[in-house]
Parts: C-alpha cells; structure tokens; sequence
C-alpha cells in the first residue's frame, strides 16, 4: 500500500517533522520571483524605480517579465542593495561561477581595420 507525503510527514517525531519544514523552507526561500524577493527585501515598487530612474509601472512590468537582459538584472539586484552571480551547473562538476558576463560592459577593444592596398 501506498502512502502520502502527509502521511509520511506525520509519521515523523517532532524533531525530525521540524527538521523537515526547516529545510522545506530554506528551499522555498532559495527560489522567489523579483517580486518575492523585493518584498523579502521590505522595498516598495517606488523606492526601486526612483534607483533605476525609471517610473513605477516600468518596474511593475519588469517584474512581470520572464526573459530579462542579465544588464538589466544586474541593475535591479543593485538597486535592491544586492549584487548578481551567475552559476553553471553541470552533472558531473561542481558549479562554476561565471565572470565576464554580468560586470559592467568592458572597455570596446580597438577594431583592426584591414589593410588598405
């Protein structure tokens, strides 16, 4: 016979229920939308537009979007007080962080014009 999650969690003694819920919450905590994470953070829509110089309803859409430049990423964490990394993750290494991608846009490196003949 089969059993629920509920059932296997109330099978549990108090400690190890608490443990559970514990970790349950870490999880959910690791993942949160920019709107969680800015009212995790106690800001109002307001305060992170007045810091990206844009309106109100710029950060609301924002917040509504699934595809974001990492640019403009970056500069909501910032705004927030945060700082954003990037992390590959793969099956058979550790994670690697990657650099280059999210720093300010480097210097333009001199184009080599061809040479005229």
């Amino acid at each position: 016979m089969s059993r629920n999650g509920n059932e296997i969690i109330n099978a549990l003694s108090p400690g190890q229920r608490k443990k559970v819920e514990a970790r349950a919450a870490r999880l959910i905590a690791e993942e949160m939308t920019l709107q969680q994470l800015r009212h995790a953070r106690r800001l109002t829509q307001q305060k992170i537009a007045k810091s990206l110089n844009i309106g109100q309803e710029g950060v609301s859409k924002l917040e509504k979007r699934s595809d974001l430049l990492i640019s403009t990423l970056r500069e909501y964490v910032e705004a927030m007080g945060g700082n954003l990394s990037l992390i590959a993750e793969f099956p058979d290494r550790e994670p690697v962080l990657l650099s280059g991608i999210i720093e300010d846009d480097p210097k333009p490196r001199a184009r080599k014009r061809p040479a005229h003949v």
